[in-house]
């Protein structure tokens, strides 16, 4: 049943010369990281756009005025520079850059009124983040090991030794016993002092509001690679001081936030405390600076909270809820022991929650017709700061997007959003299912350039929060506990039902495509039901029996389904798509990232080869050099373009 349009309100006028087109995606800037100066008159941050030449993304530095009346842009260059942060006097905006560096990304220092940067630190490991301390005239570091011990490489690599249970990371590779820990940097002296030792990882630094403290996650299990645990500490910020470990709860602890004035430390807790559980929500929680009174504050909502965020005066937490297709703005009030809600997201999606001043907030926002631009929310309505997304908005005609619901088999109801060319639909279309990955994630009314080309190029698209997807309660995203490949496919099967009965998607003409999870649930669909004329499987698997060890997720396997040579069972249930390719009919594209270790490409590997032996038309584009997900833009342009040609293939569309 379609069920109410959401019209956004912030969408330009659809003025398009021409539909949108895997082209374009080469001029969709990004917005990233915004920070507010210590008056609250500018909003720094980064923005990346698409350098063809190079085929990448270069990034550089703005700063927006709070009035809305000015926009400059800091940087420029052929060199990307990310993650500004004002120092707290306001002087200064500091930033990476890889610039005159042999070691990776090092922190640079500019005068806010302008002029050249200045190369601040020479740092050996990697740096992984960083944070000002209150008077400006420290930096908490968190730097992992540097390879070869900071010596330069050697002609030829030595031989990988691998003795860890969690051995392989996408991007990261094969894991050594490099970790990453927290330093102070005395920016004077340039002396970097070392807090944390040990064969674990810290993360998450946050300096207390008087400068003697800095709060911090790391899990000091006596085997991290075997659990998701992470707990807050604090620690001195000098060298030799001890920490001291303020949460013991055995899931995860995350994100600590001090109170400006001191009392208190809101943070993140997953509502699972076992060693790995994927399909939790993270709630907020609230204790006194020293640990005590730890309290959880969203219990009730039965809804994932992230992005939290202190108002100046100590008396609000504003945060993030992720809830049936959107993020919206929630507060809770210190005084009063409650939760109200700020800006209710109906037409749009938040991040980046920043305070500004008593009822005023800065965020990003996208919604379904507009990537990411800075707002202020003011009194619970939304004023926009910055029109970057304008220039090539004005001259891309857009889908329509409006929201559906969809009954499944067994009763289910799930949410799900439907692009099409036209808001007027009075023909049957041929229609592309596209899954959402995760599976712990939701489809949202924001900008999603794959489903607008899709759309653009003549399909009904559609995204569908099947079990498993977060933003409908826990029990909802609880549903596939050891069970993949069951609900979620009968909810997607249910959505197609619903849009061909409603006359929308043509039956004849049924395409499924997916990344990731939805890779996944691609394959598990197609071996449940051959109606699908084409399909797209993207790093996705198959054959679960042969991932265990070759993927990133051990701790999962072990955990949701036991070993395989005690369950074998299990895991030969969960590669029916594999053990069932006889029954597969479906002309299918397989795609994947050479280099990815989430999801490896022997997973796309083992399903074609089990399609081709078979003659059952099929392809595999392998990405060189590509993790898990595409960043070179060509290759991000070439997919959607595959898309486009392969469904037109089989569903009878011209091609662009």
């Amino acid at each position: 049943m379609i069920i109410a349009v959401f019209i956004c309100s912030g969408a330009l006028a659809q003025t398009a010369k021409k539909p949108f087109k895997p082209t374009d995606f080469y001029h969709i800037p990004t917005l990233a990281d915004p920070q507010l100066s210590p008056d609250g008159k500018w909003i720094a941050y980064s923005l990346s756009e698409v350098d063809s030449v190079k085929d990448k993304r270069i990034s550089h530095l703005w700063m927006q005025s709070y009035d809305g009346k000015q926009s400059i842009e800091l940087t420029q260059g052929d060199e990307p520079i990310s993650t500004p942060k004002w120092t707290p006097d306001g002087k200064y905006i500091s930033y990476l850059s890889e610039k005159d560096s042999k070691t990776g990304g090092q922190i640079w220092l500019m005068d806010r009124r302008g002029g050249e940067g200045k190369k601040l630190t020479d740092l050996k490991g990697g740096l992984q983040d960083y944070v000002w301390s209150p008077d400006s005239k420290k930096l908490a570091l968190i730097i992992k090991d540097p390879e070869n011990g900071g010596k330069p490489a050697p002609k030829t690599p030595p031989p990988i030794k691998i003795d860890r249970y969690h051995f392989k990371q996408d991007i990261e590779g094969y894991l050594q016993h490099l970790h990453a820990h927290l330093y102070t940097y005395d920016v004077a002296t340039k002396k970097l002092d070392t807090l944390t030792k040990g064969d674990m990882d810290d993360s998450s630094p946050v300096w207390s509001p008087d400068g003697k403290t800095i709060a911090y996650v790391s899990n000091h299990t006596d085997d991290p690679d075997k659990n998701e645990n992470s707990d807050i500490f604090t620690i001195e910020a000098k060298s030799g001081a001890g920490s001291n470990q303020l949460t013991t709860f055995t899931g995860h602890d995350i994100a600590p936030l001090w109170s400006p004035d001191g009392k208190h430390i809101a943070y993140l807790r997953s509502t699972s405390d076992a060693d790995y559980f994927i399909y939790q929500h993270d709630v907020l929680c609230l204790m006194d600076a020293d640990g005590k009174n730890n309290k959880v504050l969203t219990a009730q909502l039965d809804r994932p909270v992230s992005n939290h965020a202190w108002s100046k005066d100590s008396k609000n937490i504003v945060y993030l809820v992720s809830n049936d297709r959107i993020r919206y703005v929630a507060q809770y009030n210190l005084l009063l022991h409650k939760s109200t809600v700020i800006n209710k997201g109906l037409q749009c999606s938040f991040e980046n929650l920043i305070a500004h001043s008593p009822g005023i907030w800065i965020a990003k926002m996208t919604t379904p017709y507009m990537p990411h631009e800075l707002v202020a929310i003011e009194n619970g309505k939304v004023r926009r700061l910055t029109f970057h997304q304008d220039k090539w908005l004005s001259k891309v005609k857009l889908a329509y997007v409006k929201g559906f619901q969809s009954f499944s088999s067994d009763g289910n109801l799930a949410s799900g959003i439907l692009y099409t060319p036209d808001s007027v639909v009075n023909k049957k279309l041929p229609f592309i299912l596209y899954i959402h990955g995760g599976p712990t994630d939701q489809d949202e009314f924001e900008f999603d350039a794959t489903r607008q080309v899709l759309a653009s190029a003549g399909y009904a698209v559609a995204a569908v929060n099947y079990r498993g997807s977060t933003g409908r309660g826990l029990e909802y995203t609880k549903a596939i506990y050891a069970d993949w490949g069951n609900k979620e496919v009968k909810d997607l099967l249910g959505a197609v039902d619903e849009l061909v009965k409603t006359g929308v998607a043509d039956p004849q003409r049924l395409g499924i495509a997916g990344w990731s999870y939805g890779g996944i649930l691609t394959d598990y669909t197609i071996a449940t039901d051959p109606r699908f004329k084409a399909a797209a499987s993207g790093a996705g698997s198959a054959l679960q029996l042969t991932i265990y060890g070759s993927d990133e997720w051990v701790v999962q396997y072990e955990n949701e389904l036991g070993t395989p040579w005690k369950y074998p069972e299990k895991y030969i249930k969960l590669s029916y798509p594999f053990f069932h390719a006889d029954k597969i009919k479906t002309p299918t594209l397989f795609m994947s990232g050479v280099k990815d270790f989430n999801v490896p490409t022997a997973g796309s590997e083992q399903m074609y080869e089990a399609l081709k032996s078979q003659g059952i038309p099929t392809q595999m584009v392998l990405y060189p050099g590509q993790y898990h997900m595409l960043t070179i833009p060509s290759y991000q342009v070439d997919r959607a373009q595959r898309y486009i040609d392969w469904f037109g293939k089989y569903l009878n569309l011209p091609v662009f």
